[in-house]
Protein backbone atom coordinates (compact mmCIF):
# COMPACT_ATOMS: atom_id res chain seq x y z
CA UNK A 1 0.00 0.00 0.00
CA UNK A 2 2.85 2.66 0.76
CA UNK A 3 4.04 2.15 -2.82
CA UNK A 4 0.76 3.19 -4.12
CA UNK A 5 1.07 6.85 -2.10
CA UNK A 6 4.29 7.15 -4.72
CA UNK A 7 1.74 7.47 -8.28
CA UNK A 8 0.63 10.88 -8.40
CA UNK A 9 1.20 13.61 -10.73
CA UNK A 10 5.07 14.66 -11.29
CA UNK A 11 5.74 17.82 -9.51
CA UNK A 12 9.42 17.86 -10.62
CA UNK A 13 10.50 16.68 -7.32
CA UNK A 14 12.54 13.60 -7.21
CA UNK A 15 11.30 10.58 -5.51
CA UNK A 16 13.09 8.74 -2.64
CA UNK A 17 13.33 4.93 -1.36
CA UNK A 18 14.58 4.32 2.12
CA UNK A 19 14.41 1.12 3.25
CA UNK A 20 14.03 0.99 7.44
CA UNK A 21 16.78 -1.92 8.43
CA UNK A 22 16.95 0.05 12.04
CA UNK A 23 15.80 -3.81 13.56
CA UNK A 24 15.26 -3.18 17.06
CA UNK A 25 12.59 -4.75 18.67
CA UNK A 26 13.53 -7.61 21.00
CA UNK A 27 13.29 -11.33 19.67
CA UNK A 28 12.74 -9.81 16.03
CA UNK A 29 15.88 -10.73 13.83
CA UNK A 30 14.34 -11.42 10.34
CA UNK A 31 15.74 -8.33 8.29
CA UNK A 32 19.16 -9.25 9.85
CA UNK A 33 19.16 -12.20 8.51
CA UNK A 34 18.31 -11.62 4.91
CA UNK A 35 21.22 -8.65 5.15
CA UNK A 36 23.80 -11.32 6.55
CA UNK A 37 22.67 -14.36 3.98
CA UNK A 38 21.56 -12.58 0.88
CA UNK A 39 21.75 -9.18 0.33
CA UNK A 40 21.42 -9.41 -3.75
CA UNK A 41 17.82 -10.05 -2.42
CA UNK A 42 17.37 -6.76 -0.44
CA UNK A 43 19.60 -4.91 -3.43
CA UNK A 44 17.42 -6.05 -5.97
CA UNK A 45 14.30 -5.85 -4.55
CA UNK A 46 15.74 -1.85 -4.25
CA UNK A 47 15.46 -2.01 -7.93
CA UNK A 48 12.36 -3.35 -8.63
CA UNK A 49 10.64 -0.87 -6.08
CA UNK A 50 12.38 2.05 -6.94
CA UNK A 51 11.39 1.25 -10.33
CA UNK A 52 7.54 0.70 -9.70
CA UNK A 53 7.76 4.14 -7.71
CA UNK A 54 9.90 6.34 -9.89
CA UNK A 55 12.30 6.84 -7.73
CA UNK A 56 15.75 8.38 -8.17
CA UNK A 57 17.54 6.79 -5.73
CA UNK A 58 17.14 3.98 -2.80
CA UNK A 59 18.68 4.23 0.78
CA UNK A 60 19.01 1.45 3.04
CA UNK A 61 19.16 2.60 6.45
CA UNK A 62 21.13 -0.08 8.87
CA UNK A 63 21.65 -0.31 12.48
CA UNK A 64 25.01 0.52 13.75
CA UNK A 65 25.18 -2.72 15.78
CA UNK A 66 24.85 -4.16 12.36
CA UNK A 67 28.22 -4.03 11.53
CA UNK A 68 28.98 -7.53 9.33
CA UNK A 69 25.55 -6.95 7.82
CA UNK A 70 26.42 -3.97 6.46
CA UNK A 71 29.79 -4.78 5.21
CA UNK A 72 27.91 -7.51 3.84
CA UNK A 73 25.67 -4.98 1.88
CA UNK A 74 28.93 -3.24 0.77
CA UNK A 75 30.55 -6.10 -0.79
CA UNK A 76 27.01 -7.15 -3.26
CA UNK A 77 27.02 -3.94 -4.23
CA UNK A 78 30.11 -3.31 -4.94
CA UNK A 79 30.30 -6.85 -7.39
CA UNK A 80 31.04 -6.30 -10.77
CA UNK A 81 27.89 -6.04 -12.82
CA UNK A 82 26.80 -8.29 -15.97
CA UNK A 83 29.55 -6.68 -18.39
CA UNK A 84 26.80 -6.28 -21.23
CA UNK A 85 25.41 -3.89 -19.09
CA UNK A 86 28.29 -2.09 -17.54
CA UNK A 87 31.98 -3.42 -19.06
CA UNK A 88 34.88 -1.75 -20.54
CA UNK A 89 34.63 2.48 -19.32
CA UNK A 90 31.17 1.79 -17.67
CA UNK A 91 30.14 0.58 -21.45
CA UNK A 92 28.18 -2.39 -22.52
CA UNK A 93 30.49 -5.27 -23.38
CA UNK A 94 31.08 -8.98 -24.63
CA UNK A 95 33.53 -10.70 -23.35
CA UNK A 96 34.45 -13.86 -26.53
CA UNK A 97 36.89 -16.13 -26.64
CA UNK A 98 39.73 -16.14 -29.70
CA UNK A 99 38.22 -18.84 -31.42
CA UNK A 100 34.50 -17.79 -31.23
CA UNK A 101 35.71 -14.43 -32.90
CA UNK A 102 38.14 -15.43 -35.53
CA UNK A 103 35.96 -17.83 -37.44
CA UNK A 104 33.35 -15.01 -37.56
CA UNK A 105 34.73 -13.18 -41.14
CA UNK A 106 34.95 -16.42 -42.74
CA UNK A 107 31.04 -16.79 -41.72
CA UNK A 108 30.35 -13.77 -43.05
CA UNK A 109 32.30 -14.68 -46.32
CA UNK A 110 30.79 -18.01 -47.25
CA UNK A 111 27.79 -17.69 -45.09
CA UNK A 112 25.97 -19.62 -41.91
CA UNK A 113 24.11 -22.11 -43.93
CA UNK A 114 27.85 -23.19 -45.39
CA UNK A 115 29.04 -23.37 -41.72
CA UNK A 116 26.06 -25.04 -40.46
CA UNK A 117 26.62 -27.72 -42.83
CA UNK A 118 29.55 -29.54 -40.89
CA UNK A 119 28.57 -31.35 -38.27
CA UNK A 120 25.26 -32.63 -36.96
CA UNK A 121 21.69 -31.11 -35.79
CA UNK A 122 22.78 -28.74 -32.78
CA UNK A 123 26.62 -29.80 -33.50
CA UNK A 124 27.49 -27.77 -36.46
CA UNK A 125 30.28 -26.04 -37.53
CA UNK A 126 33.89 -26.44 -37.25
CA UNK A 127 36.28 -26.56 -34.08
CA UNK A 128 39.76 -26.13 -33.39
CA UNK A 129 41.17 -29.45 -31.91
CA UNK A 130 44.78 -29.44 -29.89
CA UNK A 131 45.96 -33.59 -30.16
CA UNK A 132 48.35 -33.68 -27.73
CA UNK A 133 50.19 -36.63 -25.51
CA UNK A 134 50.63 -40.35 -26.37
CA UNK A 135 50.47 -39.56 -30.21
CA UNK A 136 52.88 -39.45 -32.97
CA UNK A 137 52.10 -36.17 -34.65
CA UNK A 138 51.06 -33.85 -31.91
CA UNK A 139 48.92 -31.34 -33.75
CA UNK A 140 46.43 -28.23 -33.41
CA UNK A 141 44.15 -28.86 -36.51
CA UNK A 142 40.38 -27.50 -37.55
CA UNK A 143 38.17 -30.06 -38.24
CA UNK A 144 34.44 -30.61 -38.37
CA UNK A 145 31.80 -31.23 -35.49
CA UNK A 146 31.33 -34.57 -35.14
CA UNK A 147 34.12 -36.23 -36.06
CA UNK A 148 34.72 -40.00 -34.21
CA UNK A 149 37.87 -39.68 -31.73
CA UNK A 150 39.26 -42.32 -33.64
CA UNK A 151 39.14 -40.81 -36.81
CA UNK A 152 40.19 -37.34 -35.31
CA UNK A 153 43.70 -38.93 -34.48
CA UNK A 154 44.63 -41.15 -36.84
CA UNK A 155 43.52 -39.11 -39.60
CA UNK A 156 46.09 -35.91 -37.73
CA UNK A 157 48.07 -37.35 -35.44
CA UNK A 158 49.26 -39.72 -36.81
CA UNK A 159 47.58 -42.17 -34.30
CA UNK A 160 48.14 -43.90 -30.93
CA UNK A 161 52.11 -44.17 -30.22
CA UNK A 162 52.07 -47.97 -29.95
CA UNK A 163 49.08 -47.93 -32.25
CA UNK A 164 45.25 -48.04 -31.06
CA UNK A 165 45.15 -51.32 -29.30
CA UNK A 166 47.84 -48.98 -27.33
CA UNK A 167 45.43 -46.68 -25.84
CA UNK A 168 44.44 -46.36 -22.33
CA UNK A 169 42.21 -43.22 -22.17
CA UNK A 170 41.56 -39.79 -23.97
CA UNK A 171 40.65 -36.66 -21.80
CA UNK A 172 38.34 -35.35 -24.55
CA UNK A 173 37.70 -31.47 -23.66
CA UNK A 174 40.52 -30.28 -21.50
CA UNK A 175 41.95 -30.89 -18.07
CA UNK A 176 38.31 -30.17 -16.80
CA UNK A 177 36.62 -33.23 -18.84
CA UNK A 178 36.44 -36.59 -17.35
CA UNK A 179 38.79 -39.12 -18.60
CA UNK A 180 37.13 -42.06 -20.72
CA UNK A 181 38.82 -45.30 -21.25
CA UNK A 182 39.85 -47.08 -24.88
CA UNK A 183 36.45 -49.02 -25.17
CA UNK A 184 34.43 -45.33 -24.88
CA UNK A 185 36.99 -43.99 -27.23
CA UNK A 186 36.44 -46.56 -30.06
CA UNK A 187 32.79 -44.92 -30.85
CA UNK A 188 32.80 -41.95 -29.37
CA UNK A 189 31.68 -38.58 -31.56
CA UNK A 190 33.60 -35.43 -30.92
CA UNK A 191 30.94 -32.98 -30.41
CA UNK A 192 28.56 -31.63 -27.83
CA UNK A 193 26.05 -34.09 -26.84
CA UNK A 194 27.85 -36.92 -28.30
CA UNK A 195 30.32 -36.53 -25.71
CA UNK A 196 27.65 -35.60 -22.83
CA UNK A 197 26.28 -39.26 -23.87
CA UNK A 198 29.33 -40.60 -22.52
CA UNK A 199 29.70 -38.69 -19.51
CA UNK A 200 32.23 -36.01 -20.37
CA UNK A 201 32.39 -32.94 -22.43
CA UNK A 202 33.65 -31.22 -25.36
CA UNK A 203 35.61 -28.50 -23.20
CA UNK A 204 38.24 -26.42 -25.01
CA UNK A 205 38.33 -29.48 -27.56
CA UNK A 206 41.94 -30.19 -25.88
CA UNK A 207 42.41 -34.22 -26.74
CA UNK A 208 45.10 -35.88 -24.51
CA UNK A 209 45.52 -38.87 -25.28
CA UNK A 210 47.21 -41.43 -22.73
CA UNK A 211 48.61 -44.85 -23.90
CA UNK A 212 49.24 -48.10 -21.50
CA UNK A 213 52.40 -46.80 -20.47
CA UNK A 214 50.54 -43.70 -18.08
CA UNK A 215 50.05 -44.29 -14.66
CA UNK A 216 46.53 -42.69 -14.67
CA UNK A 217 46.30 -42.22 -11.16
CA UNK A 218 49.65 -40.10 -11.05
CA UNK A 219 47.76 -38.01 -14.25
CA UNK A 220 44.73 -37.31 -12.49
CA UNK A 221 46.56 -36.06 -9.32
CA UNK A 222 48.88 -34.02 -11.40
CA UNK A 223 45.86 -32.74 -12.80
CA UNK A 224 44.69 -32.04 -9.38
CA UNK A 225 47.53 -30.43 -7.83
CA UNK A 226 46.60 -27.61 -10.95
CA UNK A 227 43.10 -26.33 -10.09
CA UNK A 228 44.54 -26.78 -6.18
CA UNK A 229 46.74 -24.27 -7.39
CA UNK A 230 44.49 -22.56 -9.21
CA UNK A 231 41.74 -22.39 -6.81
CA UNK A 232 41.17 -18.13 -5.48
CA UNK A 233 39.74 -19.51 -2.18
CA UNK A 234 36.57 -17.79 -2.24
CA UNK A 235 33.86 -21.03 -2.14
CA UNK A 236 34.69 -22.95 0.80
CA UNK A 237 33.49 -26.52 -1.43
CA UNK A 238 36.62 -25.61 -3.43
CA UNK A 239 39.00 -24.13 -1.25
CA UNK A 240 38.72 -27.24 1.10
CA UNK A 241 37.43 -29.71 -0.90
CA UNK A 242 39.93 -29.25 -3.90
CA UNK A 243 42.85 -29.54 -1.66
CA UNK A 244 41.39 -32.52 -0.17
CA UNK A 245 40.69 -34.07 -3.48
CA UNK A 246 44.33 -33.43 -4.06
CA UNK A 247 46.03 -34.46 -0.88
CA UNK A 248 43.88 -38.13 -1.16
CA UNK A 249 44.84 -38.80 -4.85
CA UNK A 250 48.81 -37.95 -3.65
CA UNK A 251 48.36 -41.08 -1.44
CA UNK A 252 46.59 -42.95 -4.20
CA UNK A 253 49.78 -42.59 -6.33
CA UNK A 254 51.35 -44.39 -3.66
CA UNK A 255 48.34 -46.25 -2.75
CA UNK A 256 48.67 -45.29 0.82
CA UNK A 257 44.90 -45.36 1.33
CA UNK A 258 41.91 -47.51 2.10
CA UNK A 259 39.46 -48.98 -0.28
CA UNK A 260 36.62 -46.93 1.25
CA UNK A 261 38.35 -43.40 0.44
CA UNK A 262 37.41 -43.87 -3.06
CA UNK A 263 33.65 -43.17 -2.38
CA UNK A 264 34.82 -41.01 0.04
CA UNK A 265 36.46 -38.71 -2.58
CA UNK A 266 33.68 -39.72 -4.89
CA UNK A 267 31.70 -37.87 -2.75
CA UNK A 268 33.80 -34.95 -1.63
CA UNK A 269 33.80 -34.36 -5.88
CA UNK A 270 29.63 -34.61 -5.57
CA UNK A 271 29.66 -31.49 -2.86
CA UNK A 272 32.10 -29.45 -4.92
CA UNK A 273 30.17 -29.72 -8.47
CA UNK A 274 27.67 -27.12 -8.63
CA UNK A 275 28.34 -25.61 -5.61
CA UNK A 276 30.67 -22.85 -6.69
CA UNK A 277 30.60 -19.34 -7.89
CA UNK A 278 32.97 -20.11 -11.12
CA UNK A 279 33.45 -23.47 -12.94
CA UNK A 280 36.77 -23.97 -11.25
CA UNK A 281 35.14 -26.25 -8.95
CA UNK A 282 33.78 -28.36 -11.18
CA UNK A 283 36.72 -28.41 -13.63
CA UNK A 284 38.61 -30.34 -10.46
CA UNK A 285 35.75 -32.20 -9.79
CA UNK A 286 35.05 -33.69 -13.41
CA UNK A 287 38.71 -35.30 -13.33
CA UNK A 288 38.55 -36.94 -10.23
CA UNK A 289 34.74 -38.55 -11.21
CA UNK A 290 36.09 -39.96 -14.59
CA UNK A 291 38.93 -41.89 -12.66
CA UNK A 292 36.64 -43.89 -10.20
CA UNK A 293 34.20 -44.12 -13.04
CA UNK A 294 36.05 -45.88 -15.18
CA UNK A 295 39.55 -46.75 -13.37
CA UNK A 296 38.25 -48.02 -9.99
CA UNK A 297 40.25 -51.30 -10.22
CA UNK A 298 43.40 -49.50 -11.18
CA UNK A 299 43.31 -47.98 -7.47
CA UNK A 300 41.60 -50.48 -5.83
CA UNK A 301 45.26 -52.86 -7.58
CA UNK A 302 47.42 -50.08 -6.17
CA UNK A 303 45.89 -49.74 -2.62
CA UNK A 304 46.60 -53.81 -2.54
CA UNK A 305 49.86 -53.50 -3.94
CA UNK A 306 50.59 -51.17 -1.52
CA UNK A 307 49.53 -53.13 1.84
CA UNK A 308 51.41 -56.28 0.07
CA UNK A 309 54.59 -53.98 0.09
CA UNK A 310 54.32 -52.94 3.33
CA UNK A 311 53.22 -56.37 4.70
CA UNK A 312 56.39 -57.50 3.24
CA UNK A 313 58.66 -55.11 4.79
CA UNK A 314 57.56 -56.03 7.90
CA UNK A 315 57.95 -59.59 7.71
CA UNK A 316 61.58 -59.06 6.95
Amino acid sequence: MKWSFMNKPDDGRPKYLVVNADEGEPGTCKDREIMRHDPHKLIEGCLVAGRAMGARAAYIYIRGEFYNEASNMQVAINEPPFPADVGVFGCPTTVANVETVAVAPTICRRGGTWFAGFGRQRNSGTKLFNISGHVNTPCTVEEEMSIPLKDLIERHAGGVTGGWDNLLGVIPGGSSTPVIPKSVCDEAVMDFDGLVAVQTGLGTAAVIVMNKQTDIIKAIARLMEFYKHESCGQCTPCREGVGWMNNILKRFVKGDARPEEIDSLWEVSKQIEGHTICALGDGAAWPAQGLIRHFRPVLEERIQQYRQQKSAQASN
